[in-house]
């Protein structure tokens, strides 16, 4: 039995079956993490292959677009001018987001941004990370520094990101869900941060869950869930899923030998329409 067949029986609204929007393609973009050359290339990769589409496509980020990677500054202007440019898209809130909010509120309860990837953000505005063992005084100094160094459109950006987005068969989140809740009883922090019971629940929900935060190597699709978070920072390798015409495939910006090659993963071997994938070593 093909896997599709079998993701059928299991409950899997197969090829024909998942709807996300009736009149036009939408895009689900996995988490950034600085990675602003792979995010200009896939976007220009849903720009070439939509361009003859009679209405322009919806694009989804999933969060996490700060952190980690080498431009965090540039992704925040790229994503928060794109309305400016005409392209429809929505944002949601990743954790990373939370933390740095949270920094700019009360920067003592947020010191260990730092180690988790903070310290990435802060460099590419030009700021100084104090030492993890600054007082009180060297963490509001460095607050007051990235306020004075972010563009007020920067912060309207991050202050304005959703929490989900509910689209026909489809429930968009940073993270994922906690299943022993309606999905209209879900809690902020779940959405942005929550891993097991979701990834591993067999559980069918009332949507299926199309998610971040949880890198893998590939990524992931079956009767419960999409993942789209490759690990762009680490791999090179930032997805979009494309969910249209009741089918799900992936876009994908790959960095290789010095350059940044666009194309469908199933066109590149790596993976096929429907298919399972383990997640890597949880990172917040």
């Amino acid at each position: 039995m093909s896997l599709i067949n079998r993701l059928r029986r299991a409950g899997w609204p197969g090829p024909s079956g998942l709807r996300a929007l009736e009149d036009r393609r939408l895009f689900a973009i996995g988490d950034i993490h600085g990675c602003d050359d792979l995010l200009a290339s896939l976007l220009d990769g849903i720009s070439a292959e939509t361009v003859s589409d009679s209405r322009p496509p919806l694009l989804i980020f999933l969060g996490d677009y700060i952190d980690r990677g080498p431009d965090s500054r540039a992704v925040l202007e790229r994503l928060s001018r794109l309305p400016k440019v005409g392209v429809q898209a929505r944002f949601l809130c990743g954790n990373h987001e939370e933390v740095m909010l949270q920094f700019l509120e009360r920067p003592w309860i947020a010191a260990d941004w730092l180690d988790f990837g903070g310290r990435a953000t802060l460099l590419s505005y030009d700021v100084s990370p104090p030492d993890v063992l600054a007082d009180a005084q060297g963490w509001e100094t460095a607050r007051q520094q990235l306020l004075a160094a972010l563009p007020d459109q920067h912060l309207r950006f991050l202050r304005g990101l959703e929490d989900q987005i509910a689209l026909g068969d489809c429930l968009f989140v940073h993270a994922g869900v906690d299943p022993r809740r309606a999905l209209n009883q879900q809690r902020p922090h779940d959405l942005r941060w929550i891993r097991e019971p979701f990834l591993s629940n067999t559980r069918m929900l009332a949507k299926t869950i199309v998610h971040g935060h949880t890198p893998t190597l590939e990524p992931h699709a079956d009767r419960r869930r999409i993942g789209v978070d490759t690990w762009a920072y680490h791999t090179g390798v930032l997805t979009a899923a494309d969910l249209s015409a009741g089918r799900v495939r992936f876009l994908q910006a790959r960095r290789k030998d010095g350059a940044i090659q666009v194309g469908w993963s199933d066109e590149a071997g790596i993976s096929q329409e429907f298919h399972h994938s383990r997640w890597i070593l949880p990172q917040s």
